[in-house]
C-alpha cells in the first residue's frame, strides 16, 4: 500500500498535499464572511449532489450546479454558462458538504480566470452549524 502524501521525482503528489498547494494560492472563508460576500454580491454556488441538498436543504440565494458541471456553468465566455456567470470579475463561493471539493472547484475556477473564487471553510456543514438560514 503506498503512502498517501507520497511526492517522489516523478512529482506525484497524494489528496493531503495537493489539498494543501491548492489552498496556499487563494483565502478561504467562513461562513459569516460567505454570508456577508453573498450580501455584497458574490454568488454562492452549491455544488453538492442532489441527495445531500435534498437531506439537509438549500441555502437560499445560492446557485445549484452540479461538480460535474461547474467549469461549463460558471466560465463567462462559456456557451453553456450560467445567466450569473456575467465576468471574470465575479466573486464566486463554491460550497460542498464539508470544503473539501469545493477547494479543488475554486482552484478550477481560477485556471478559467475566475481570480476571485474561493470556498467555504468546513461546507455547507459548516453553513448551518453557524445557524445560517437554510430552506428544507
Amino acid at each position: 500500500m503506498s503512502d498517501a502524501r507520497h511526492e517522489g521525482g516523478d512529482g506525484r503528489v497524494g489528496i493531503d498535499e495537493l489539498l494543501e498547494r491548492v489552498r496556499a494560492g487563494y483565502e478561504r472563508i467562513g461562513p459569516q464572511e460567505a454570508q456577508a460576500a453573498a450580501d455584497e454580491g458574490a454568488l454562492l454556488v452549491d455544488i453538492r449532489y442532489a441527495e445531500l441538498r435534498a437531506r439537509d436543504g438549500l441555502i437560499p440565494g445560492a446557485l445549484v450546479v452540479e461538480r460535474n458541471e461547474l467549469e461549463w456553468r460558471l466560465d463567462p465566455q462559456g456557451s453553456h454558462r450560467a445567466s450569473e456567470a456575467v465576468s471574470h470579475g465575479l466573486r464566486v463561493v463554491v460550497i460542498c458538504n464539508e470544503g473539501y471539493a469545493s477547494s479543488l472547484a475554486a482552484e478550477s475556477l481560477h485556471r478559467l480566470g475566475l481570480h476571485r473564487a474561493t470556498d467555504l471553510i468546513g461546507g455547507f456543514q459548516a453553513w448551518r452549524a453557524a445557524g445560517l438560514p437554510v430552506v428544507e
